[in-house]
């Protein structure tokens, strides 16, 4: 997918993951000073023999300018001599120098006075001169999706930049046969490209099937622009799986909401940590193709369903930190919406996000548990774990959780007196723990509770408004229904004793937020070959929001087509909620 650079050295040099540069001029030495990671880059091409090298280096802000001249020398020197083996070294020395107008750059300077200085500075390589540039727009790493089906967006991955603003950021897309006449797979350099468009993404149509892509971004910022970069495709083009039931449901989604109006979407996407090993391909999920279980595949049906909901408030559980960084926080935010992310606790790689359209709302605040952590401090927490806290079992298999619940503060851009606290969370699941997720349902709402009585006392003159989505992994007659939509959970419920080593005794769980769900108790929003229930909600705040529009789930029929879910139309082994609400 890309001409990889690797160096061996972090201190001396920098592993740059980044496509041929095609426009950085030959005469220009560019230096860029990554304060976050106190280190100087260098980069720069040289003409050797017949062909043009590009040279990257990285050191440290405090290397003496004598140091860093040597080194590059260094470098340029085993390149040359590598280049002309027949020739004596002597005949092929190299030196560097840093210059002035006036003269040489003081030589015990450090790399990051280099930064400091107002004049025009060199850099000669013998007798060729090279004018410094000083943190251009720089793209350190691009990529394209290896799997690029046709009628599914693709856009640049992995996309990481310098001194950059992507909205100041060009993006063009090209396509290319792969092979010649004769139906020999071309090299990369021999494909003549085509342009399509100009834009942060791309749909490709049938007419690109069997065909490479190529997207070349040109970073830029306020100021000025950088080399471009390019990207090309691994794999080409092709064809897609055909209508995805998610296509249905989006007929009820065609156009965005307004007003007082607005849609929420609460979606379990199966993590790429729990969908990709061999467990998962031969035990849990075995009459799914092993090409649609992987993220590659599953992220770009992932990415059509979402934005075909014109959603206003999307809520996600199981997100891979870096499916957040490098895929969905890059594309949603090109589509308008802004994105936080809430890692669970220990060392667990994934979590939740909460994404919200920057139109519609604006972002105030927002605080994450980890709820494991909370119950032994947070007030608001401790009439449960007193209660709890002597049973060694439970309180053991209680704190080992790392589940993690956040809540996202919005205020309406239309209605500026609307305040909506967006709660989410993903409870833990085993068959013998439905009194382990009741308890963490009472940690939940028991803290949200708090954090809405703050927020109500900050604003008292805002109405408050709460939705609470998430992947519950409680079916409605469990408890944790109960206590949403009636307000309490008493101490008699079957729940409390689902392991008879760790029962809970005398627990009763209350709450004054009256709530309901906004999409009912569908037949099924997890569909597996070994369970099938309603395990997803999206609760709302009866006494300030309505439901207007619930879209309608997928039939029977559809999720049994390919056995079970995930299946090469169904990304997740989940059903999207998708409810609109107003506020009253």
């Amino acid at each position: 997918m890309l001409i990889r650079f690797h160096f061996c050295n972090l201190r001396f040099y920098s592993a740059l993951s980044v496509s041929k540069i095609c426009n950085m001029n030959t005469n220009k030495c560019y230096l860029r000073y990554v304060q976050d990671d106190e280190r100087v880059d260098i980069t720069f091409l040289l003409k050797i023999k017949d062909s043009i090298r590009q040279f990257n280096l990285s050191r440290s802000p405090s290397e003496d300018i004598a140091s860093l001249t040597t080194r590059i020398e260094s470098n340029v020197q085993k390149v040359i001599n590598k280049n002309n083996r027949k020739k004596l070294v002597s005949d092929n020395k190299v030196t560097i120098k840093i210059c002035t107008k006036t003269g040489l750059f003081p030589e015990r300077s450090t790399c990051k006075d280099l930064f400091e200085f107002r004049q025009p500075l060199m850099m000669k390589i013998n007798d060729e001169n090279y004018e410094i540039v000083f943190n251009e727009p720089w793209i350190t790493s691009i990529g394209i999706s290896q799997s690029i089906l046709a009628g599914f967006p693709v856009y640049p991955e992995n996309l990481k930049m310098l001194f950059s603003d992507i909205k100041k950021c060009q993006f063009k897309w090209y396509r290319g046969k792969a092979v010649n006449e004769k139906g020999k797979t071309m090299s990369d350099e021999n494909i003549q490209w085509e342009f399509i468009c100009e834009n942060f993404s791309y749909i490709p149509t049938l007419n690109d099937i069997g065909m490479k892509l190529k997207v070349q971004c040109i970073p830029g910022n306020e100021v000025t622009s950088g080399p471009a970069v390019d990207a090309i495709s691994k794999g080409v083009v092709e064809a897609g799986p055909g209508k995805c039931p998610f296509e249905t449901r989006h007929m009820f989604t065609t156009s965005f909401l307004k007003g007082k109006s607005f849609r929420c979407v609460s979606y379990n996407i199966l993590a790429d940590l729990y969908c990709d090993s061999e467990f998962t391909r031969t035990v849990l999920h075995p009459y799914c193709p092993p090409y649609a279980l992987n993220i590659d595949y599953r992220k770009q049906l992932l990415m059509k369903e979402l934005l075909g909901y014109n959603a206003d408030i999307i809520c996600l559980q199981e997100v891979d930190r870096k499916i957040f960084q490098h895929w969905l926080s890059p594309f949603l935010d090109n589509a308008g919406f802004k994105g936080q992310f809430y890692r669970k606790g220990k060392e667990v790689a994934e979590g939740l996000a909460c994404f919200y359209r920057s139109l519609r709302f604006r972002f105030l605040g927002e605080e994450k548990i980890i709820l494991s952590e909370a119950i032994k401090s947070y007030p608001c927490l401790q009439s449960i774990w007193n209660i709890i806290k002597t049973n060694g079992p439970l309180v053991e298999r209680l704190l080992d959780r790392s589940t993690v619940a956040s809540v996202t503060f919005l205020e309406s851009v239309e209605n500026s007196d609307e305040l909506l606290l967006v709660g989410n969370t993903h409870l833990y699941f085993h068959p013998d723990a439905d009194h382990i997720r009741l308890i963490q349902g009472g940690i939940f709402i028991y803290w949200i509770n708090d954090v809405r009585k703050k927020i109500m006392e900050k604003f008292p003159d805002k109405k408050i408004s709460l939705i609470l989505c998430g992947d519950y992994n409680s079916v409605p007659t469990c408890g944790i229904y109960q206590l949403y939509t009636t307000g309490i959970a008493p101490s008699t419920l079957p729940d409390w004793k689902s392991n008879e080593t760790e029962s809970v005794q005398g627990l009763n769980l209350e709450q004054d937020i009256l709530l309901a769900s906004a999409c009912g108790t569908p037949t099924y929003t997890n569909f597996t070959a070994e369970f099938a229930d309603c395990l997803d909600y999206i609760f709302y705040d009866t006494s300030s929001l309505e439901v207007e529009q619930v879209i309608p789930f997928p039939s029977i029929d559809e999720l049994k087509a390919n056995v079970a879910l995930p299946s090469v139309v169904f990304p997740s082994d989940h059903i999207a909620l998708i409810s609109d609400l107003r506020f009253k």
